[in-house]
């Protein structure tokens, strides 16, 4: 698909069909995320891969904001693993996941599979019902699945502020 056609037609996807996708189409997706650009290349991403019922309902006592989706993708960041920027010690490792989460959205959509991307989880109470070790950190959360026949964008996915307010150049 041409890149600005895919960019203008993904949406945030919030009903789905209930099948779980196939091996081959999550790995399909996995490898635009494998493909993500991060700090100095460390590769700090690991991105936990929830297809079962079990493991989507355990999800769902972490989010409310399931949407119904038969799969999810948890975006992580190891924090042991990280750049960091001289001058302040910031981390690159949450933007980097943000960026790894992009690409999984954007090839998702690609191959036909909706997905909304989701920060409104329970931190704690995901690293409790799947494990997730001290150093690794949950960045964002990928829920997705085939749109379901009613699945619609809302209605303020089409409303962007102008450019001028969100673009300046050379100075603030």
């Amino acid at each position: 698909m041409e890149f600005e056609k895919l960019i203008a037609e993904r949406y945030s996807v919030r009903s789905f069909r209930p099948e779980h996708l196939s091996a081959d189409v999550i790995t399909r997706i996995l490898e635009a995320g494998h493909l993500a650009p991060t700090g100095c290349n460390f590769q700090p991403q690991r991105i936990l891969v929830l297809n079962t019922d079990e493991s989507m309902d355990k999800l769902g006592s972490c989010t409310r904001c399931r949407f119904g989706a038969p799969t999810a993708m948890l975006v992580c960041h190891n924090t042991e693993e990280s750049w960091h920027r001289p001058y302040d010690g910031a981390l690159s490792s949450p933007v980097d996941a943000v960026i790894v989460a992009t690409h999984l959205m954007l090839a998702a959509h690609n191959v036909g599979v909706g997905s909304c991307m989701v920060m409104h989880f329970d931190p704690a109470k995901m690293r409790e019902a799947f494990a997730i070790p001290a150093h690794i950190e949950p960045s964002v959360l990928l829920v997705m699945g085939y749109p379901a026949e009613d699945a619609t964008p809302k209605h303020y996915h089409f409303e962007f502020r102008p450019m001028e307010e969100t673009v300046v150049y050379e100075s603030f």
